[in-house]
């Protein structure tokens, strides 16, 4: 495994090194304006399960398929409508997946066995470099084992991956801290399978109409076109509380008598003097809770505490996103007044 710092700048010599492997079926890690991204070539089916490998994670959940440019997409996926067109003009690049229609030289392991693809321009300058000069179409979930937090720097997750991939390419911290919001048109109507930093009114803007799934806080069984949707996500070792208390002195109270000398706490800085083994603070605005979240739920599980209590938003905007997380992190140990 072979670590590349590109913070600074990319490195030609070392980007041929990079697309050389992704031709011959390696696995990279790269930064998108997300999270991190574990990829390989996405018309490669050996390299594909790599990927499932390496991240311990269930074939049957679907990966995305990344692309240098909305010219490209006709290659691999099926634009139907003019809804399609509207969402992918709007949003493209970005942190934005949209469910299509699938080609026949995309593999079926890529897709979970399902005739839809999610596709997806990140909007990153490492990213978008690779995919322009390999030529090539990456299938990429987050760099994570299976289960644990998104890695949104390379230090949390270089352990997890030593020795299973062939490169992990350093571009500093991600801006956003969420993965992209995945979207499938249904009906004519843009449904969000998964939310994330497009949120349903950014969309309602561009489309005037939009739908949030029903499954985004669920447990959801059988096939799923999106990823985040059906197993344990996002989650520290220790066990979490999820609590979302609408009146602040009913907050703090219901947080002082939970915590215990072996607690971690996770939330706004309303909380920052309640005692506790270690107070984490994610910020007072949603933007910077998405861009701390997973970093902090990793950071969490180095205290070693007996329980983890995490502070949760309205689910409005960006929250409903963090909050989406969230819920999945804590295994739907979630309390809401």
């Amino acid at each position: 495994m072979k670590i590349l710092n590109w913070k600074e700048k990319i490195n030609v010599h070392e980007l041929d090194e990079v697309n050389k492997c992704l031709k011959s079926g390696g696995l990279v890690i790269f930064p998108t304006e997300t999270v991190y991204g574990l990829g390989a070539d996405a018309r490669n089916s050996e390299a594909v399960n790599n990927i499932f490998k390496a991240k311990g994670r269930a074939n049957d959940n679907p990966l995305i398929v990344h692309l240098d440019s909305k010219s490209n997409i006709s290659k691999y996926a099926e634009i139907t409508n003019e809804i399609e067109e509207k969402l992918i003009d709007a949003f493209m690049p970005g942190p934005f997946t949209i469910i299509l229609k699938k080609k026949d030289n995309i593999p079926s392991n890529v897709s979970a066995g399902l005739d839809t693809v999610g596709i997806r321009i990140p909007s990153n300058e490492i990213a978008n470099t690779i995919l322009y000069t390999s030529g090539i179409p990456i299938a990429a979930p987050s760099a994570n084992v299976s289960g644990r937090p998104s890695g949104t720097n390379i230090d949390d997750i270089i352990q997890e991956f030593d020795g299973k991939v062939d490169y992990i390419i350093d571009g500093d911290n991600t801006d956003i801290g969420l993965e992209s919001t995945v979207v499938k048109v249904i009906d004519n109507t843009p449904t969000i399978l998964r939310p994330g930093f497009i949120t349903a009114e950014d969309i309602m803007e561009v489309i005037g109409t939009v739908k949030v799934s029903d499954n985004i806080f669920k447990k959801v069984d059988g096939p799923v076109e999106s990823p985040g949707m059906k197993y344990k996500h996002y989650a520290p070792e220790a066990k979490c509380e999820l609590i979302y208390i609408h009146i602040e002195n009913d907050l703090v109270n219901y947080f002082k008598e939970k915590s215990t000398n072996n607690t971690v706490i996770i939330g706004s800085s309303k909380l920052k003097d309640i005692p506790c083994k270690k107070f984490l603070n994610y910020g007072d605005s949603l933007i910077s809770i998405a861009h701390n979240i997973f970093k902090l739920l990793r950071l969490a599980d180095t205290y070693h505490p007996d329980l983890i209590l995490i502070e949760g938003v309205s689910k409005e905007g960006l929250g409903l996103a963090i909050m989406n997380r969230l819920i999945r992190a804590c295994s739907h140990n979630y309390i809401e007044r």
